[in-house]
């Protein structure tokens, strides 16, 4: 069991608030760590801090303390790879011992999806700042896939025939709950989580189509499509790069491989999408 209160930074969100509902459910003593107090979770046994990302006395104050910290990653940005760095330097300053990180499946410096580059730089700073890590390495998202879908239906991207083995964000936090609770095995390991089979773009636009009662389709951009109709949104040019990266990097296979990860640790297999697709429709 951790020892002294566990810092859960992200709270506010849908990964970090049920990470900490689990605990809280365990009556585990939590530091919720937000930007907007307003917008914390009211759980028992919890104190809540605000700080940024980019706050390093803030985030200082809200670590000390504290020897087991859950670091849900930062939103994306062109500042996110900075924050990061400075959140691993206030829990070194701090004297965390424990640290867990959502990093993604595939994070490296070479990676074609240009925000798992940042996840690389990030597990590449935990290891310089001394920390043995846990690294929750995660699939994209299972909940994420009806959101790819244009006003007309269709899912667009140049993702050919590549497979992503998405994992369900209930999964995730379940697993982060259990490494959280007893952090002493599972320090200096990495896992990565993923839903039980790869499906094609196709075969999710099925799925939802199935779900959805509608005709969902997927189109195959080619590469200059894709940036072509993004770049119409009026946003940065690094998050163009990172939609058209994450089609790519589909194609290119670094999201197609299943494990078995979640099953070993949560003692149940992997949600499936139509599993979350289902749960998300008893929530509507």
């Amino acid at each position: 069991m951790a020892e002294g209160p566990i810092a859960v930074t992200g709270s506010t969100g849908r990964l970090g608030g049920r990470v900490a509902g689990l605990l809280a459910a365990r009556g585990v003593s939590q530091r919720l760590i937000v930007r907007n107090a307003a917008r914390a979770p009211q759980l028992a046994k919890s104190e809540v801090y605000v700080a940024s990302y980019q706050d390093r006395p803030a985030l200082e104050r809200a670590f000390a303390g504290v020897k087991t910290l859950l670091f849900v990653s930062g939103a994306e940005s062109a500042e996110r790879l900075q924050e990061h760095l400075t959140v691993i330097d206030a829990a070194a300053a701090a004297g965390v011992e424990n640290f867990v990180y959502t990093s993604l499946v595939g994070a490296a410096a070479e990676a074609t999806f240009t925000l798992a580059r940042d996840h690389g730089a990030t597990e590449q700073h935990l290891a310089k700042r001394g920390f043995a890590a846990t690294l929750l390495r995660n699939n994209l998202y299972a909940d994420f896939f009806p959101l790819m879908l244009g006003a007309d239906d269709v899912i667009r991207g140049p993702a050919g025939e590549g497979r992503v083995a998405a994992v369900a964000r209930e999964d995730i936090a379940e697993v982060a709950a259990l490494v959280l609770l007893d952090p002493g095995v599972h320090r200096g390991k990495a896992y990565e989580l993923t839903g039980p089979i790869a499906l094609t773009l196709s075969e999710v636009a099925a799925n939802l189509s199935k779900r959805f009662g509608r005709n969902i389709q997927f189109h195959n951009e080619t590469l200059d499509e894709a940036y072509a109709s993004r770049s119409q949104s009026g946003v940065e040019k690094w998050q163009v790069d990172a939609w058209v990266s994450t089609y790519m990097a589909i194609l290119a296979g670094e999201f197609a491989h299943v494990t078995d990860d979640v099953a070993k640790l949560t003692g149940h297999p992997a949600l499936t999408l139509d599993d979350v697709l289902a749960a998300a429709a008893g929530k509507a």
